[in-house]
């Protein structure tokens, strides 16, 4: 029985082959910066609006719980677009699925309704369990927390159809978009401070995203104890436009995968 010798050149190769594997996908080059640069400013502006608002949290007991809740409501809602679209790919099903009678469109309502019942078993325990634990209940909210998570869902539905176009597009090397892309709308939404923190030449773009509005309501309704319309407004409609070029751009990116015959070869 031969002895195991140490080899460099194994070890040489196997690096290699995960170099080339970099090289040959952007999205793996991409992410290995991509969390830490959005951490970093994320927590920079946190930190930028507690030191001159140090009592603002006082205000409103409950109001980090209640924005993380609802950044999960995102987070989550694209998450069960984009992963459950991710495991028909991983089985190679995408094949299978579209030699039945299933069309994409119907493909696309299935996914939201799989991602509506994902978010509100995941967002839901966690807000139950926030109330034994920090005595806190977002469903205080009342009425306008229906809005607040409608137009998260939406959000989150045009993000995850967006994703699943890309990775049609580029292949399961750029699944990590799905946690990724996600992450970038964090700190310009507004999630733990208000708009009014951002630099001024970024608050228009903070100001065309749907969930930057959520955000503004939700602290109107538990600061100012009033409900703001017109934030509701801009967020729906927003949203209407993003899930409607979601949608079609899913829909754009499935047919020309199936007319170059790549629904039989996407897989693991």
């Amino acid at each position: 029985m031969s002895a195991v010798v140490f080899s460099p050149r194994r070890i040489g190769a196997m690096v290699l082959r995960h170099v080339y594997l970099m090289r040959k996908s952007w999205p793996r080059i991409l992410e290995l910066a991509y969390y830490p640069s959005v951490q970093m400013i994320l927590w920079g502006f946190i930190a930028k609006f507690l030191t001159t608002n140090s009592s603002w949290v006082a205000q409103a007991p409950g109001l980090l719980i209640a924005s993380v809740l609802l950044w999960d409501i995102l987070f989550r809602s694209q998450l069960g677009v984009s992963l459950t679209f991710f495991e028909e790919m991983y089985s190679r099903n995408l094949g299978h699925l579209f030699v039945s009678p299933l069309r994409p469109y119907e493909l696309v309502c299935s996914k939201l309704v799989i991602s509506l019942l994902r978010t509100l078993i995941g967002v839901g325990g966690a807000a139950l369990l926030a109330i034994p634990f920090y005595h806190y209940s977002i469903f205080s909210m009342g009425l306008p927390l229906i809005a607040f998570f409608a137009n998260l869902m939406m959000m989150g539905w045009a993000i995850g159809l967006m994703v699943s176009a890309l990775v049609l597009r580029w292949g399961l090397g750029a699944e990590n978009l799905a946690w990724a892309l996600i992450f970038a709308f964090a700190p310009v939404s507004g999630v733990y401070y208000p708009i009014n923190v951002l630099p001024s030449w970024l608050q228009p773009l903070a100001l065309a995203l749907p969930s930057s509005h959520v955000f503004e309501g939700m602290r109107a309704v538990m600061i100012e104890h009033q409900f703001r319309i017109d934030q509701l407004l801009a967020a729906l409609l927003l949203n209407l436009i993003y899930l409607a070029a979601g949608i079609v751009i899913f829909l754009a990116a499935f047919h020309a995968a199936r007319k170059r015959g790549l629904l039989l070869h996407i897989g693991e």
